[in-house]
């Protein structure tokens, strides 16, 4: 998209130019590691657009100068319009009967286990861990703790809240959609509710991995941080990685998603499965 084309009438209801453009490729590369792709200039103005029509404001200069002035919870709601979401149960089923064969490996040393969903989004992948975890252990009280953290918080109050349309949960079986969830009746026929004693086993928070801090105290046996490298350009993914490092337990793993190598940090982590890796030098 040219300056020119951005902005002429009737193409956009706000103005928006190559400018503004580039200068929200800076900002949401600087704030959350995301490497946005030059075609994406309409999608950032589909996304974008809604958050100026709430605020009344007419130009996308307007709005990004005031997102730059740091405008309370803007920042979050910029964010959250650019994070991409998909997501679903069992995304990527080969990774929970890894998952589920590397804890019981692991149930010898008679601790905690630790399982840390670093993309959780709205909620599916962890509540998928959970399900694995029940079944695992036969009971909903396993020995493991789920923590759940995205940058996008809109995605994690869906998470925390646990309902979906009943289209998400359509590839579920019977027994588990029996076991985990409560259909909804009336007006909220159409949806479905993660039990009580499924939502137990997560605990939700925002994290940005490229915040200098993770507000994270406990070093974790799994690590799942799927479909979200794929975002970032190799240098930041490479920094990312050498911080799950020190995260892990000796034995840990990492899951990563399909689309996702990371041999440019052969230093750090060794291939060990389908998109499974393992720390070169345990921290």
């Amino acid at each position: 998209m040219t300056s020119s084309a951005g902005d002429a009438a009737g193409l956009h209801q706000f103005r928006y130019t190559a400018a503004d453009f580039g200068r929200i490729r800076e900002l949401i590369y600087r704030w959350a590691g995301i490497s946005l792709n030059p075609n994406k200039q309409q999608m950032v103005y589909s996304r974008l657009a809604r958050r100026l029509r709430l605020r009344g404001i007419a130009s996308f200069a307007a709005y990004i100068d005031l997102v730059e002035r740091g405008e309370p919870g803007e920042t979050e709601e910029f964010i959250n319009a650019l994070t991409t979401n998909l997501t679903s149960f069992f995304r990527e089923p080969h990774h929970f009967p890894i998952l589920a064969r590397h804890l019981e490996e692991l149930l010898p040393l008679r601790r905690p286990l630790t399982i840390w969903s670093s993309a959780a989004s709205s909620g599916e992948e962890p509540y998928s861990l959970a399900m694995t975890m029940v079944e695992l252990f036969g009971s909903f009280t396993p020995p493991v703790r789920i923590h759940a953290t995205d940058i996008d918080t809109s995605a994690l109050e869906r998470g925390r809240r646990g309902i979906y349309p009943t289209e998400r949960v359509k590839e579920l079986s019977p027994a588990r959609m029996k076991r985990f969830f409560l259909r909804g009746e009336g007006k909220n026929a159409g949806y479905v509710r993660v039990k009580p004693e499924l939502q137990w086993l997560v605990t939700f928070g925002r994290l940005n991995l490229l915040d200098e801090r993770w507000p994270l105290a406990e070093r974790f046996d799994a690590i799942f941080c799927r479909n979200v490298m794929i975002y970032f350009d190799k240098e930041t993914q490479y920094q990312v990685l050498k911080r799950f490092v020190p995260r892990l337990q000796p034995e840990g793993l990492l899951f990563a998603g399909h689309s996702e190598s990371f041999h440019q940090a052969g230093d750090l982590f060794r291939l060990c499965g389908k998109t499974v890796y393992a720390p070169c030098h345990p921290a």
